[in-house]
């Protein structure tokens, strides 16, 4: 099942983020006078398509249809990507034929630059656009919940904050010099702004500042797993049990708040599946509150430290309520898609060069992306949008960059055009596709190959 989960909402992540890409180089096309001959989501053999001069087929469609002004809307066999094929293009079909005839006027190579501009950057902005408005709708709909503390909780048995000074009860005045005043502010500096970085905290423990130092290799790498810190007020309730296994068989349900294990009062989420993991094969006592009630009983955790419950963190703690009106949520919307994607994309980039992060770790391929598809849907469809703009902001600064066989590298190619009043020649715009496609695909076999070995 759970593989099933990642497959399917890795398909729906990666279709939406390409047909809004794909979508955006194809209306330009439309609009700027080129022919769109195809409009393909995924890669590779069609299986089937429509258009307006055969309607609907399955397979291949035959070399001597002529499509005019028409267009090919297909799905292809490989659901990893998908394309738009304008005419007088040298794209990823590596189609040459054109280039022994005369230009025609409705083809790519005979409008002038700033069309063909447009044509190259429309998937990218579609891609901001998209991140953009499912950002605005968040903070709309939700507003912001600030977690009013910046007291410690629980810390995770298996983590890089057990190994470090820092205590339950602690409340935290700073991270690195920066004062921080909540919770979102601990997260935004452990995760965003120092990330890779060695930690010195300062916290009050007891009414008495402590400085807390942290070096770098003792960090961990929190690019792939938590730092272990959770705040004052986290209880675990059940947001789903799993059919005969430990937990059902007692009778937990959906909705039950955990409140003791073997004894030990449980603070946090976290805390329970520690003690799970340490109470495997064993038998336990359990008790949890449903409706005010308060239950008990006796399970044995399986041993692979699991008793087939799917926990969510229900926070019980200070908060304060933001909320936001059409107008008040443009600016926010327009912060959060640039602090939390664009400006750190570009900070993972820079800490990878400088070696702070580790390249195989930050950098994930589909099944990395599969997984996170299926654990962002597991948060909810708030969750799960976020998740989506957060791609759609990396697809799109991907693309911009200026690689060959990327947008960016047309966009590169054009520059130089607007420049010396002349186009790069031919020949090279497909020595450098090629070479573009060869690093490209070499680049995916290495994320794909990192991926299987990180496998868990």
């Amino acid at each position: 099942m759970e593989l099933f989960n990642s497959i399917f909402y890795f398909l729906i992540v990666i279709g939406v983020l390409v047909f809004i890409h794909e979508f955006g180089h194809f209306i330009a096309a439309r609009l700027t006078g080129m022919r769109a001959e195809v409009f393909a989501l995924g890669i590779g053999y069609r299986l089937f398509g429509y258009n307006k001069i055969n309607g609907f087929t399955f397979g291949k469609l035959s070399d001597e249809v002529e499509l005019g002004d028409n267009t090919d809307y297909r799905i292809c066999a490989f659901p990893i990507g998908g394309y738009v094929k304008v005419a007088g293009m040298i794209d990823e079909s590596m189609d040459k034929e054109f280039l022994s005839k005369e230009p025609m006027p409705y083809e790519y190579r005979a409008k002038p630059v700033w069309k063909r501009m447009i044509v190259i950057t429309a998937g990218v902005i579609m891609n901001f656009l998209l991140a953009f408005l499912i950002f605005y709708f968040l903070t709309l709909i939700k507003g912001k919940t600030i977690t009013d503390t910046t007291k410690i909780g629980y810390i995770a048995q298996v983590s890089p904050a057990r190994n470090s000074e820092l205590r339950a009860g602690d409340k935290i005045i700073s991270i690195n010099n920066h004062t921080v005043n909540n919770w979102d502010d601990i997260q935004a500096k452990l995760y965003f702004e120092t990330l890779g970085e060695a930690l010195t905290i300062l916290v009050d423990r007891n009414g008495e500042n402590k400085i807390i130092t942290i070096p770098k290799d003792k960090v961990g790498d929190l690019t792939e797993r938590s730092f272990g810190l959770f705040p004052e007020g986290m209880i675990p309730e059940l947001n789903d049990v799993v059919a005969d296994k430990p937990a059902s068989v007692c009778g937990l349900q959906k909705g039950d708040i955990i409140t003791e294990f073997n004894g030990s009062k449980i603070i946090n989420s976290q805390q329970l599946t520690d003690l799970i993991r340490e109470n495997a094969g064993k038998l336990s006592q359990i008790k949890w509150t449903r409706s005010s009630n308060e239950m008990n009983c006796q399970i044995t955790p399986s041993p692979d430290s699991t008793i087939g419950i799917i926990l969510s963190a229900k926070y019980t703690g200070p908060t304060k309520e933001i909320k936001y009106n059409v107008i008040s949520a443009i600016p926010k919307a327009g912060y959060d898609m640039y602090h939390f994607g664009i400006e750190l994309f570009f900070k993972t980039i820079g800490k990878i060069i400088k070696g702070d992060v580790a390249f195989k770790k930050a950098i994930g391929g589909p099944i990395k992306i599969a997984q996170a598809s299926a654990q962002s849907a597991e948060g909810g469809v708030y969750t799960f949008l976020g998740f989506i703009a957060l791609l759609s902001i990396s697809l799109a600064v991907i693309n911009i960059l200026p690689f060959p066989a990327l947008d960016g590298g047309h966009l590169m190619m054009l520059i130089y055009e607007g420049i010396v009043r002349k186009p790069v020649p031919y020949k090279v715009q497909v020595v450098l596709q090629n070479v573009g496609f060869a690093l490209l695909l070499a680049f995916m076999i290495f994320v794909v190959y990192n991926d299987i070995i990180s496998i868990k």
